[in-house]
């Protein structure tokens, strides 16, 4: 069985460990209500409305 020949530093073991917890690029979609950009599968932060339904009360603005 192999054996390791050197120590490996944490900086080399948590980097080799980094590259599967990369987070991946969002993929924004336009809100049928407001036209704004949002994340998939959650409530659009401009108007709170999600799935056609008002999940979040927004304020009228500034």
């Amino acid at each position: 069985m192999a054996m390791p020949k050197h120590k490996i530093s944490k900086a080399r073991r948590d980097m080799r460990k980094a590259n599967h917890l990369k987070v991946k690029d969002s993929n924004p979609s336009k809100c049928p209500q407001c036209g704004e950009l949002k994340l998939s599968h959650r409530v659009c932060i401009h108007c709170g409305f999600y799935k056609g339904k008002e999940i979040v009360k927004m304020n009228g603005g500034d």
